[in-house]
């Protein structure tokens, strides 16, 4: 594959995740994410989704791949952050504690991580 589309891939990739994240992203959404199951936390992972879809089929992703990476964005992201907000209720860390900046990080690595394992895998790299 080109590395042109790799690139460009990537760099959609950081645009989907902040506009999700960080623009369209509402407070319900935020206060939510961390009960299992609200359909606040599943409507956060289904814009993530939703949003992934164009980056793979421009990638030249079968349809069949496209549905289950659809599927995969969905579930991985809503157990990620699921999981940051159990971390944030066990521990009770806040904005003003060094290590709830430490989760917030690796929770948002482990999201760019199953992008560029996506890219890697529509590539042919994997």
């Amino acid at each position: 594959m080109d590395l042109s589309l790799v690139l460009w891939a990537l760099l959609a990739f950081q645009l989907k995740h902040f506009l999700c994240d960080f623009v369209l992203q509402t407070k319900f959404q935020v206060d939510t994410k961390k009960v299992y199951g609200h359909f606040g936390g599943l409507l956060h992972a289904g814009l993530h989704a939703v949003f992934t879809l164009p980056i793979v089929i421009v990638m030249g992703a079968s349809t069949t791949i496209v549905v289950l990476l659809f599927i995969g964005e969905l579930l991985l992201h809503y157990h990620v952050d699921w999981l940051k907000g159990q971390i944030d209720i066990w521990s009770g860390w806040t904005e003003k504690d060094h290590s709830y900046w430490i989760v917030f990080g690796a929770d948002q690595l482990m999201h760019q991580i199953t992008y560029v394992g996506v890219v890697a895998l529509l590539s042919g790299a994997l």
